[in-house]
């Protein structure tokens, strides 16, 4: 992960579309309701998903309670594959934002469609060590970073996974995220994400247009992960 934690969307846990047929072409649909829990952290890793729609979030919760947001996933991202390559036990929770439709295929299915279709590995491996890099990014943010750019790097990755640009440098990111959200994944208190954007919008920084944040100064906000 970057500064912030992963944000896929057409980014980096997407696979091209030839091998993403390969692995998902008859695959069984799962479908989630909002908050509706796909797996836990603990439960045995039998198979991968492809998310078609909707948008899910990677988390962890503390001993305490405390939520951490490891990554939120938008169409086109892959979720679980780390149980295809190890079979080992889930190390994160995976839940639904809001509805989500979803393509899955268990661990002998996988391993019988990159015996035909060798390529997978490649990507699959492509695809791990981008998210290792990113994480080597996260765990250099927490320690270096202050509030205003954990905060920053987090709205700009979801800016890139999930952005639409509105005209004259406008970002519009295309999903609802809560601030407790934001503050999950920047790994802060909310009162502090909540006293951050307040500025932000105070100063056109940002903006909120029905539910939506929209990123009016990139450069502001660039700025902020300098410091």
């Amino acid at each position: 992960m970057s500064a912030a934690p992963a944000t896929s969307g057409n980014l980096l846990s997407a696979l091209p579309p030839k091998i993403a047929d390969a692995l998902f072409g008859q695959a069984r649909v799962v479908e989630l309701a909002p908050q509706q829990t796909l797996f836990i952290a603990g439960d045995a890793g039998d198979g991968c998903y492809l998310v078609d729609d909707g948008l899910l979030k990677v988390h962890v919760v503390s001993s305490s309670g405390g939520e951490r947001i490891l990554a939120i996933l938008g169409p086109g991202a892959v979720v679980g594959e780390l149980a295809i390559i190890d079979s080992a036990p889930r190390s994160a929770t995976v839940t639904a934002v809001r509805t989500t439709r979803l393509r899955f295929i268990g661990a002998a299915a996988f391993q019988a469609a990159a015996a035909r279709e060798p390529e997978v590995y490649r990507h699959i491996a492509l695809l791990l060590s981008r998210r290792l890099r990113e994480i080597d990014g996260t765990l250099a943010a927490s320690g270096f970073l202050p509030l205003q750019g954990r905060t920053a790097r987090t709205l700009l990755n979801l800016a890139e996974a999930f952005g639409k640009d509105v005209g004259s440098g406008r970002i519009l990111i295309r999903q609802k995220i809560s601030q407790s959200d934001l503050a999950a994944m920047a790994g802060i208190a909310r009162e502090n994400v909540s006293r951050i954007l307040q500025e932000w919008t105070r100063r056109s920084v940002i903006s909120r247009l029905a539910g939506y944040y929209c990123v009016e100064d990139r450069a502001a906000l660039e700025r902020e992960c300098e410091q």
